[in-house]
């Protein structure tokens, strides 16, 4: 890899597929950004120990870790072009993050957002120290391959921030090892759910998956939330905040046929059927070539395996030059 272009790092747990609203928000982007960087793409697997320290979910690792490649793959990420690796197999990167929780206090880690919002949506009582850690164990991922930047959602922008605390304060206390990264927010918001309730979310089932196949698709367009205060077609229907014509606008590359849609909805002059067929044509058209992409490696567990190896191999010698470099500067080494 050419280590003249800046570096990036992000990824994400492998707790099941992969669905529209991470092409929008995350997948769209990363598969322009590996011609312009470095890119480390991880599979963070140790991360789902946090809320899934189960033996029925940690025994379906292995099966969602080849899936999230495959998801990967499908879309465009090139291998060739960018490092995919599993967390679990760089085991230096919890050595980091112990080093790093010395760095920073209990009130810190408590203090970052998402903890709240995470214990919030899961019935969490009580934090493990995995959870209220979590954001060390990120910013080891990080700062073990001496990222630049860090493309995240708003959400995770916070834990962006401990990353820099950490790396500021390292480089303070003993030498300037790491580059201070930062967050890279991108400017698509997260999308709407089917049921126009929430966002589009695994764990709420409210999703169009990038595997759907054309019939599955079909399904779940049909029976997409609208406009709740429209009755029958001739009433006048609302645009804000509709999740099909939300599809569209995202989707739907005719868009000559998505503003008369638009045009003839508010004026009561097409039906919620008629919509979301077309919708559902749109959506099908998108994801022919991803389809067609993840058809040249499904099944083929071997050559995902060796894609996974290759990457964790060239992550792994970046961390144990990193973690060299920490131990030296520590005066450990």
């Amino acid at each position: 890899m050419n280590q003249t272009k800046p570096r990036i790092l992000t990824g994400d747990r492998p707790t099941g597929p992969l669905h529209l609203g991470h092409y929008v928000g995350t997948l769209k982007n990363r598969v322009a950004l590996q011609d312009q960087y470095d890119c480390f793409f991880i599979i963070a697997d140790l991360h789902t120990l946090t809320t899934a320290i189960t033996k029925e979910k940690t025994s379906g690792i292995p099966d969602r870790v080849r899936g999230l490649v495959l998801d990967y793959l499908s879309v465009g990420i090139d291998p060739q072009k960018s490092v995919i690796y599993q967390q679990s197999r760089v085991p230096e990167v919890t050595y980091l993050s112990l080093i790093f929780s010395n760095l920073v206090t209990v009130p810190r880690a408590q203090r970052v957002p998402t903890l709240k919002d995470v214990m919030h949506d899961l019935h969490i009582e009580q934090p493990t120290v995995g959870l209220l850690t979590y954001p060390i164990l990120q910013a080891a991922d990080i700062l073990m391959v001496k990222a630049n930047l860090v493309p995240v959602g708003k959400d995770q922008e916070s834990h962006v921030e401990v990353s820099r605390e950490v790396a500021r304060d390292f480089n303070r206390i003993f030498s300037e090892v790491f580059p201070v990264p930062k967050a890279l927010i991108g400017d698509v918001g997260s999308l709407i759910g089917t049921d126009g309730q929430a966002k589009m979310s695994k764990s709420i089932g409210n999703c169009i998956y990038l595997s759907d196949d054309e019939d599955t698709v079909n399904k779940k367009v049909k029976g997409m939330y609208t406009d709740s205060t429209r009755l029958k077609p001739t009433d006048p229907g609302h645009i804000e905040g509709n999740p099909v014509f939300i599809y569209h606008d995202a989707f739907n590359d005719n868009k000559e046929e998505v503003t008369e849609l638009k045009d003839r909805y508010v004026k009561g002059l097409v039906g919620d059927v008629e919509v979301k067929t077309k919708l559902a044509l749109a959506l099908n058209k998108f994801l022919t070539p991803i389809r067609a992409k993840r058809a040249e490696f499904e099944g083929k567990n071997d050559l995902i395996e060796q894609i996974i190896a290759e990457g964790s191999q060239k992550a792994l010698l970046e961390a144990q030059k990193t973690l060299d470099e920490v131990l030296t500067a520590m005066g450990i080494r």
